[in-house]
């Protein structure tokens, strides 16, 4: 029997990187990793393809996040989040790392598969 093939850290890791586009300094609150999940739902499938442009809901969600996660514990939340989610859908990470600019986000870092969530803030 077959098991599902598990992601590695670089699509992980580039995944996280499509979190930090979301996020920007704030203060204390969490959200929910379910939201997490809900705003970023519609680029899965572009995220594993690895190909074409985001559709437009993905990045509304990715708007929306970044609206969504405006502290500092959110950030590091979804973060955390991202890094679980990537770890079941195999992302592109070529995809991932393009997903800010492709959307029309600036980011104030750099897109890495080293990512360290306790540092975003």
């Amino acid at each position: 029997m077959k098991h599902p093939k598990v992601a590695t850290n670089q699509p992980t890791a580039a995944v996280v990187l499509l979190l930090m586009l979301l996020l920007a300094p704030g203060s204390e609150a969490t959200i929910a990793c379910s939201d997490v999940v809900k705003y970023l739902r519609p680029c899965v499938s572009y995220l594993e393809k690895g190909t074409g442009k985001p559709p437009a809901a993905c990045c509304s969600g990715v708007s929306g996040l970044s609206s969504a996660a405006s502290t500092s514990a959110d950030k590091k939340a979804a973060c955390e989040c991202i890094k679980t989610a990537a770890q079941k859908i195999n992302p592109n990470a070529q995809a991932a790392q393009a997903l800010p600019s492709d959307c029309g986000i600036s980011l104030p870092f750099t897109v890495s598969p080293n990512v360290d969530c306790s540092k975003i803030g």
